[in-house]
């Protein structure tokens, strides 16, 4: 199943986990506590809650270790992202999808739209390549 969209203190939570880098070894929630606990009022047992959520959701891994459980991110920020924004134009016509986006261009600001076409050069040159 597509992980669903992300509550509040969910993101909190993934906030952490990707501020701590690709790769990072797993933590508990007594770790996750231990910051974000300083930062709200915030229950232990409310935070166990969420990461068993996040791994429900898949957004995260979990992984027993002794008598807890240490959790990563699955996927990065952008993954997730991208995984959201196809999920949210999958679900439209193909003429509701091209509406959709024209709106969403037309709001974009002159430097989403570089990164934008930005983007869009760099995945032909990839296709470029594949095919050559």
């Amino acid at each position: 199943p597509r992980p669903r969209s992300l509550g509040d203190l969910e993101r909190g939570v993934m906030d952490h986990l990707w501020s701590l880098g690709d790769g990072a070894a797993g933590v508990t929630v007594r770790e996750v506590h231990g910051v974000l606990g300083t930062e709200r009022v915030l229950a232990y047992t409310t935070l166990m809650t969420v990461l068993d959520r996040l791994a429900r959701k898949r957004v995260v891994e979990r992984v027993r270790g002794g008598r807890a459980w240490s959790y990563t991110v699955a996927a990065s920020r952008g993954q997730l992202t991208a995984e959201r924004m196809r999920r949210t134009l999958d679900d439209l016509g193909s003429s509701d999808r091209r509406s959709a986006l024209l709106h969403f261009l037309n709001d974009s600001s002159p430097t989403q739209l570089t990164e934008l076409r930005s983007a869009l050069d760099e995945l032909e040159e990839r296709h470029r390549a594949d095919r050559g």
